[in-house]
């Protein structure tokens, strides 16, 4: 899905204006690949890292290029655990939050 440039100025207002909206796109998108439906989560974090740091700096920061970082998390990405919890573990850090992830009865 490609993201109209209203959309990506929507949710960047929307993160500056909240940055509790923020936390809760990034836990969301955790919880949803937690759940099982990888390409939501990862269309979800691509709609978070656009709002926030962007790919550029991102792949600066982790050391991956932007364009593999936009592709792993594009509709047909598959990105390794690696890659995936490097990307999280630096997006953490900035957002100043530490994702766990709990157990709860059925």
């Amino acid at each position: 899905m490609t993201l109209t440039k209203s959309f990506k100025e929507l949710v960047q207002k929307q993160i500056a204006a909240d940055p509790a909206y923020g936390e809760a796109l990034l836990r969301e998108s955790v919880d949803t690949m937690l759940a099982g439906d990888i390409d939501t989560g990862k269309a979800l974090l691509r709609d978070y890292i656009n709002a926030t740091i962007g790919f550029e700096r991102l792949g600066a920061a982790t050391g991956t290029q932007p364009k593999s970082l936009m592709r792993m998390f594009g509709p047909r990405g598959n990105p390794q655990a690696r890659n995936l919890f490097n990307v999280l573990g630096y997006l953490q850090k900035q957002a100043g939050v530490a994702l766990h992830v709990g157990t709860e009865p059925r």
